[in-house]
């Protein structure tokens, strides 16, 4: 079994693979806090209720992946996989870690792991060329050429910080369930504000992708637009850009560049 972690700014969403078979997940808050330890007893927690791991840490898991956009984080879980998981093949994304996609920007060393994840995954599934929407922290626009490089991308303010900078900043406003409303035309303020939302999301990403497939491809309809990230169900059905939605792409990345890394003589 495989053990894939994505380390986001807000969430962590672990994966459990058994091959190319994603057979369990689960999503927890990220907290710069937590020491190696506690991430430790975090696990065991949570792996410890699947029938196919043991109770002991490591039990069952054969290798592990991870990526992270919170360097304390990752230096955390570098201490977990030396102290608890010591046999067990571990690959951390970070420079000089074998992708297999060529990095074409100014310099490749910013670009975060997670997009370039999301780029590997997406060049597999998909093929190029290809833009991958993230909806997380920030909502991240990532583009593929035809011949499989990770050639640049947009980053825009995510749907949680925009609803938390609209309760902050406004006077009559509050923080709202992120939620779909009844109608773009909102009846109330919370369900204006939700239309806002929703709808002003919808509208960015198709505006934001229509101009990047100008740009990647001679015809913008050969490029492939995938969805991925935990509020991505929120504009699915509104954006009209998006070909497909795939919740684990960072996690399929993960498992690609594993493999990629790892000998299995």
């Amino acid at each position: 079994m495989l053990l894939t972690i994505d380390v986001g700014n807000t969430h962590t969403v672990l994966g459990l693979f058994d091959g190319e078979e994603i057979v369990e997940h689960w999503r927890i808050s990220t907290d710069a806090r937590r020491t190696a330890d506690e991430l430790a007893v975090l696990l065991q927690g949570l792996m410890g209720m699947h029938p196919l791991l043991g109770e002991e840490l490591g039990d069952g898991i054969d290798g592990i992946a991870i990526c992270s956009t919170v360097p304390s984080v990752l230096h955390e879980l570098r201490e977990v996989t030396r102290r608890y998981y010591g046999d067990v093949p571990a690959v951390l994304v970070e420079p000089g870690i074998k992708t297999g996609v060529p990095i074409l920007m100014d310099n490749p060393k910013e670009v975060g792991a997670d997009r370039i994840i999301n780029a590997v995954a997406a060049v597999e599934l998909y093929g190029g060329p290809a833009i991958v929407v993230d909806f997380g922290t920030a909502t991240t626009f990532d583009a593929v050429s035809a011949r499989g490089e990770y050639t640049g991308g947009v980053i825009a303010p995510g749907i949680e910080i925009s609803v938390e900078a609209l309760g902050v900043r406004g006077a009559q406003l509050r923080k709202i369930e992120l939620a779909r409303p009844r109608a773009v035309i909102g009846k109330n303020t919370v369900e204006a504000m939700q239309a806002g939302i929703v709808y002003g999301f919808a509208g960015q990403v198709d505006g934001v992708v229509s101009r990047m497939a100008r740009e990647l491809a001679d015809d913008p309809d050969d490029v492939t637009v995938i969805a991925t990230g935990g509020l991505a169900p929120m504009v699915l059905g509104e954006a009209s850009e998006i070909d497909e939605h795939e919740p684990w792409l960072t996690l399929i990345g993960l498992r690609l560049v594993y493999e990629r890394n790892v000998s299995r003589t």
